[in-house]
């Protein structure tokens, strides 16, 4: 098991971790400045310490970041949020604002991100009779310096704990299953699709 360094005490990052700080301006002209180095930390500093990123040499811009996951549970449990029936009431109303919320609080739930000026926050569910689960799908908006994918991931994972808390009197055994980003536009790292 990897150790963690006592409060106070910084981080050794090996070495393939560390990297020479670039300029804004070198950074633009290659156009991949967050692509060109993949295995580089970036809330890390020179010294292994973490940090809030420097976004201020970065351009304004649209930032796009879709994001989402599921909650399986069983047949019956699917049921009743269908029909509304849960002892909570409107599971799926309730799961959409409480994801809303959460996207507009992330950077107090994650503490090196930026708070970011939302400008849309929209939340889609689906029903997956097949394998007895509920998707969601995140889409997060904003014009800034840096992305908005923490925002629509954070908001994904509220949503589905809030069926959860909404449904376990019923069903205990539901699972959270592949939160995940799907795709995020804008910024200088460009436009990144996951794999199907």
């Amino acid at each position: 098991m990897a150790r963690i360094p006592a409060a106070g005490k910084a981080a050794q990052l090996p070495a393939k971790h560390k990297r020479k700080a670039r300029s804004p301006r070198s950074a633009r002209a290659s156009g991949t400045a967050e692509a060109a180095d993949p295995a580089h930390f970036t809330h890390f500093d020179a010294r292994g310490q973490a940090h809030m990123v420097d976004v201020g040499a970065k351009d304004v811009t649209r930032r796009v970041a879709r994001a989402a996951g599921r909650i399986a549970m069983r047949a019956e449990t699917l049921a009743l949020i269908r029909a509304g029936g849960a002892a909570k009431g409107d599971v799926l109303g309730v799961a959409r604002i409480a994801a809303i919320a959460a996207a507009k609080r992330t950077a107090d739930l994650v503490p090196l991100c930026h708070p970011l000026p939302l400008t849309r926050v929209a939340v889609e569910f689906a029903f997956d009779d097949a394998h007895a689960a509920v998707a969601i799908e995140v889409t997060a908006e904003t014009v800034g310096r840096t992305g908005v994918e923490m925002e629509a991931l954070t908001a994904a994972a509220v949503g589905l704990l809030t069926i959860y808390d909404m449904c376990k009197a019923v069903d205990r055994g539901m699972r959270i299953e592949a939160v995940r980003l799907l795709e995020k536009s804008g910024g200088r790292s460009g436009h990144y699709t996951a794999a199907p």
